[in-house]
């Protein structure tokens, strides 16, 4: 096993790449999505049962875990993979976009930002340096800077005042950072859906020198058809041998979509949160299993799904239990949810190394059109 960070692209297909990441605790094959554990846990998932989606990484968030248990804290007790029993690589974020969801509860400054806990109300400083330690603290194998996710919509001088303040950020994030052996930073390219800011930003970014990149500032409302325009550009202005990581995306056509235009990593909470609230993901487009034509019926969510719930579970059960307000529910369509995602992750994948990938996604989109068919 590696014991530094490094990035291998091993096939191409147009824009698409599909590879690897090597890290101290494991190989994340590229395009990876990473499920997002907020607070340590993978909601209503035991940590091997995301492993056996086939997850490679998940995502931990560091606002979330600085105001509890506390970073001092999970240190103490072995680093967030001990703590919540994950061996294999774990990115956290920087807190960044949740402090600015707080909108009046913080203020921002050149130094950070200061805002009030959402938890109780106590007052805390964000900044580079100290989303750097507690990070650390955590144990992150990749790191993110600390930046400001730039709002949607901003006029032009707005996003180039927060992009700016964001590079200046990403510098200091750097320094604060050190020489981590076996541990990776990645910079956030900010600028909003500006091509001329996209470019500075990236150019600052490279010339920081980050071990990967992110794509920040998108899926905050700008719309797929947006989000895809600024997709066009952007990735192609990062440096071609790390990787990049669309922060926050999203649904599958969104993460097909973008597979297409060069992203390797993605996070997103739906896979988890619609299977809290009855929603489903399948080759054919989503399943509302609140929905009563479900309460008869004995075909598992997928036909073509092989994940725990598909083999053992009927629509019909699935409808009961959620109804009923039974956990096992959300703990069955969250695990075929998470399930669906890799298993779409692991098909671009193939179809990148094999050269066939618009085939592969004229397919994708073909099977959604179809939607969810009715039983006989």
């Amino acid at each position: 096993m590696t014991s530094r960070f490094r990035f291998q692209i091993e096939a191409r297909d147009g824009r698409a790449r599909t590879g690897r990441i090597f890290t101290p605790r494991g190989e994340i094959r590229t395009p990876a999505f990473m499920p997002v554990g907020t607070a340590a846990t993978v909601k209503a998932m035991l940590p091997e049962s995301v492993a056996a989606t086939g997850a490679d990484i998940i995502l931990g968030n560091t606002y979330h875990l600085m105001l509890r248990p506390g970073a001092e804290r999970i240190d103490r007790l072995g680093g967030l993979h001990g703590f919540m029993n994950w061996g294999k690589p774990i990115l956290t974020d920087s807190g960044g976009f949740q402090v600015m969801s707080l909108a009046e509860l913080r203020k921002l400054s050149e130094e950070g930002v200061r805002f009030s806990s959402h938890v109780d109300g106590k007052r805390h400083m964000l900044s580079p340096e100290s989303s750097m330690e507690i990070q650390r603290l955590l144990g992150s194998d990749i790191v993110m800077a600390f930046d400001e996710c730039t709002p949607f919509p901003a006029d032009e001088p707005t996003a180039r005042t927060s992009m700016e303040l964001s590079m200046r950020w990403a510098r200091r994030s750097r320094e604060a950072f050190g020489d981590r052996p076996g541990h990776a930073l990645f910079g956030i390219q900010q600028g909003s859906v500006y091509p001329e800011l996209r470019a500075q930003s990236a150019e600052a970014l490279t010339a920081i020198g980050f071990d990967g990149y992110a794509i920040g500032g998108l899926a905050v409302g700008e719309g797929q058809e947006r989000m895809f325009g600024v997709l066009d550009y952007a990735p192609g202005m990062l440096p071609d041998d790390r990787p990049r990581y669309l922060m926050g995306v999203g649904k599958p056509d969104d993460i097909v979509g973008a597979v297409e235009r060069g992203v390797d990593m993605f996070d997103c909470v739906l896979p988890t949160r619609s299977g809290r609230t009855g929603q489903a993901f399948t080759r054919r487009g989503a399943v509302n299993i609140k929905n009563a034509r479900h309460a008869d019926d004995p075909r598992p969510l997928d036909p073509d799904c092989g994940c725990p719930c598909c083999a053992g579970y009927s629509r019909a059960y699935l409808h009961h239990v959620f109804k009923a307000g039974e956990i096992i529910a959300a703990m069955l369509i969250t695990w075929h949810n998470l399930h669906y995602y890799q298993e779409l992750m692991a098909g671009l994948r193939r179809a990148i190394a094999e050269g066939r990938l618009a085939a592969h996604v004229a397919a994708f989109h073909a099977r959604r059109a179809e939607g969810d068919i009715e039983p006989i």
